[in-house]
């Protein structure tokens, strides 16, 4: 039986969009290729998520073990590295994020399975995988392939995938013996640091307005932030704001910068760059001003406004109060 096993990431008692995009993706790609998807959780006490993840794949591999509650690379090599060579998959999906970047390259070279990292796009065509991945920062998307047999192994970028909501089915619950020893670990968990909160979480927001390059001048950025206040939306940017120091890095929208998926992004004076858009494709509609016509950005833009901003954005703001005031 082909399968395609999905790695579960979660943390502070969470599963991570990360899994849920994953196991869409696994779904989809199952239909292709006859295959049935597993989903694996490792963990203590994480028997909740076996029950929500047992709703969107054929069946959920279950391991817990108090050596597993908080992630260490060697344990879950050691856990995976049993469990892929037992079941032998056609596919592992596992996110590139920063535990699926600390350990799956490792992993992949003790199996000796190929990998390909990062990944923004697959597909199956003639018997093989064609992965998108982007190279030169963004600026050129290259389609790769394996030339090895199965099994494969991929990390994901998270957003890269949507999240498929009526994935409803009911799928088993494999609670399976965690086959680690009593071997002295190099790696120990000490605590979890988290990094300083900013103002606010970009990734969070339901309406993104984001200005780029051509507000000009940091003077300018308010007239913006009157129009994203006026629709309740947060504001954003792209890199090269940020770059001149006119907003925090925080704010950033970009592969150097944050992945987001607002209900509504709005792109004012953005010109689109590669490392931009691909940070914008969960975007649920996507909304551009910029005065050149043939900006990048209108190829992904739903919407698009051809015009000066200094003369668009006042117009759209004073029509908003307007409505309001109905």
């Amino acid at each position: 039986m082909n399968e395609i096993l999905v790695l579960a990431e979660h943390r502070h008692g969470e599963l991570r969009e990360i899994t849920f995009e994953m196991v869409s993706k696994a779904n989809q790609l199952a239909k292709t290729i006859g295959a049935q998807v597993s989903v694996i959780i490792l963990g203590k006490e994480v028997n909740r998520f076996a029950e929500v993840l047992a709703k969107k794949a054929n069946r959920v591999v279950l391991i817990e073990d108090e050596r597993l509650e908080f992630y260490n690379s060697e344990t879950y090599e050691r856990v995976l590295y049993h469990l892929i060579s037992e079941r032998k998959p056609y596919l592992i999906l596992i996110g590139h994020t920063a535990m699926g970047m600390d350990f799956a390259p490792s992993l992949a070279t003790k199996l000796n399975i190929p990998i390909s990292t990062d990944c923004i796009g697959i597909e199956f065509d003639s018997g093989n995988f064609i992965l998108t991945r982007q190279i030169y920062g963004g600026k050129v998307n290259a389609k790769v392939s394996f030339n090895k047999e199965s099994p494969y192994m991929i990390t994901v970028r998270a957003g890269a995938f949507p999240m498929q909501e009526d994935l409803l089915t009911v799928g088993e619950i494999q609670s399976v013996p965690s086959p680690l020893k009593d071997e002295a670990l190099a790696r120990r968990f000490i605590q979890y640091v988290e990094a300083a909160a900013g103002e606010v979480d970009i990734t969070q927001a339901d309406i993104l307005v984001s200005v780029g390059r051509g507000i000009k001048d940091a003077e300018n950025i308010p007239l913006v932030k009157e129009l994203a206040d006026s629709l309740g939306a947060t504001l954003a940017c792209s890199r090269p704001v940020v770059d001149k120091k006119w907003l925090p890095k925080e704010r950033q929208v970009g592969t150097s910068g944050k992945t987001v998926k607002p209900k509504v992004y709005i792109a004012i004076g953005i010109s689109g760059a590669f490392q931009h858009v691909a940070a914008i494709k969960g975007a649920g509609t996507i909304i551009a001003i910029n005065k050149d016509p043939k900006a990048p950005i209108f190829n992904v833009a739903h919407y698009g406004i051809v015009g000066d901003l200094f003369k668009v954005v006042p117009v759209i703001k004073d029509k908003i109060k307007e409505l309001k005031q109905k």
